[in-house]
């Protein structure tokens, strides 16, 4: 990555024809600013002409000194899995409902967006972790998570029953809805409303939340960064496991989960006055007493 930055890439929320006119202000902008503009080609697709360069998300990957993603938090969650292993530090544009991701205002982009292409921003790293399911002793699927990694019993009324692995050491036996195994960055998502801890992103930790378990001893755990969770079914139903709610599979008795932290981070750019905590407070409605 050269600094100051040069080239800049552009992206939207996929198949949300509404943020063309933004998008395209913002590539406007950019283009004023004399930085080199490209556009991803799913963007591109809804917009009214292609004025800019149009790349994939790979040659963006190899290309773009910097990526600005318009859009929720959905959107960064799957730019973010695609750019990781590129490197490409990302700014984010909220246009969703929260916005714990996409942090940067509509309403004052452009400023903000001036002065941290200028240099003011501040940069954090992101664990992100992959997930393998083994059947008969053959990898059959893999995917990224940047929130969670979850084992869902999907249709059916009953509870699935798994067992889980930390390092090749047995844990427990569970019976339960499902399981979350969530990053940092996941741990304000589906791992929250089932009773998970709050991580700060700044951390590298691993959450494992259970999902209205059978035994309510059985609580969420947190285990450090370079722990192996392996999750064995012993019963299925039609349960699936699910990475970000993106990629999914279903499962089958005897099918093993393997999870871990990805090697590669997902860099975010913040502006200078961003707090994690002001956030939270703002996104999940908590008080302040005067």
């Amino acid at each position: 990555m050269s600094f100051p930055f040069k080239s800049i890439a552009v992206i939207g929320k996929h198949k949300h024809s509404e943020i063309a006119s933004s998008i395209l202000s913002l590539a406007e902008y950019l283009t004023k600013l004399q930085y080199d503009v490209f556009v991803d080609h799913l963007t591109a697709s809804y917009l009214p002409n292609e004025v800019y360069n149009v790349l994939t998300l790979e040659e963006i990957g190899r290309q773009a000194d910097l990526a600005v993603v318009m859009g929720g938090d959905g959107t960064m969650l799957n730019i973010a899995r695609m750019l990781a292993s590129y490197d490409v530090p990302l700014i984010g544009i909220n246009q969703g409902r929260l916005g714990f991701l996409t942090d940067l205002s509509t309403d004052t982009m452009f400023e903000t967006l001036k002065e941290m292409l200028q240099g003011q921003y501040t940069t954090e790293r992101r664990m992100l972790l992959s997930a393998e399911v083994i059947r008969d002793d053959k990898s059959i699927f893999s995917a990224l998570a940047f929130n969670d990694v979850v084992l869902y019993r999907g249709m059916s009324s009953g509870m699935v029953e798994f067992q889980i692995s930390i390092n090749n050491e047995y844990v427990n036996t569970m019976r339960s809805d499902g399981l979350i195994v969530a990053t940092p960055t996941g741990s304000t998502a589906y791992a929250l409303s089932s009773g998970g801890p709050i991580l700060h992103p700044g951390l590298d930790l691993i959450a494992l939340v259970p999902v209205c378990p059978h035994t309510l001893s059985n609580r969420p755990i947190v285990i450090g960064p370079d722990s192996s969770v392996e999750v064995h079914m012993l019963s299925a139903l039609d349960a699936r496991v699910h990475c970000d709610s993106h990629s999914n599979h279903d499962m089958e008795q005897s099918d093993r989960i393997i999870i871990r932290r990805f090697p590669k981070t997902v860099r975010l750019l913040h502006s200078v006055n961003h707090s994690y905590y002001r956030m939270l407070r703002e996104k999940l409605g908590w008080s302040e007493l005067h």
